[in-house]
């Protein structure tokens, strides 16, 4: 069985995040989504919150695919998430340039723990190469419109989490 693992923060989960779920689950027979435990970052959303989300949008993904998708929170090394979750391949998606440089590094190191454990890069398609989290958070903290880089799921849960903050 060839297992994936595609982790992030996910704070919130984008279209872009389920583009590339969807194109790498037709590259594996189980996906492991990988839910960072970053406090460095202080997401706005919990952890279970965002678990949550990736859960309910990606129920379909599976279904769809036919690939096993399961949603899996982590805060040790990424190397070491893929052994626990027995992958032998680590999707990364891409958006620009800028991320490559660091993306380069993180192969690197990865491979330096453990060579046995490929990087995969997935480019994101054209029309969601400039959606990030960060930025969606903060369209939708100026009450910009945020319909075309969330589900309405998350638009909901993003826009009834910045409402109880204020």
């Amino acid at each position: 069985m060839r297992i994936g693992l595609y982790p992030g923060t996910f704070d919130p989960i984008t279209l872009g995040h389920i583009d590339i779920i969807r194109r790498a689950s037709l590259l594996v027979d189980r996906l492991v989504i990988g839910v960072a435990i970053n406090r460095d970052k202080a997401p706005l959303f919990t952890l279970e919150e965002r678990v949550e989300m990736l859960e309910k949008d990606c129920a379909d993904l599976s279904e769809q695919t036919g690939t096993e998708i399961i949603v899996h929170p982590f805060e040790n090394l990424l190397i070491n998430c893929a052994h626990d979750v027995g992958a032998q391949v680590i999707v990364r998606g891409l958006r620009a340039v800028a991320d490559f440089e660091y993306e380069f590094q993180m192969v690197g190191m990865n491979r330096s723990l453990d060579n046995s454990i490929e990087t995969v890069f997935l480019m994101a398609e054209a029309k969601h190469q400039a959606i990030a989290s960060k930025l969606v958070k903060e369209i939708a903290r100026l009450d910009g419109d945020i319909s075309k880089f969330v589900t309405p799921h998350v638009a909901n849960r993003l826009l009834n989490k910045l409402n109880m903050s204020n």
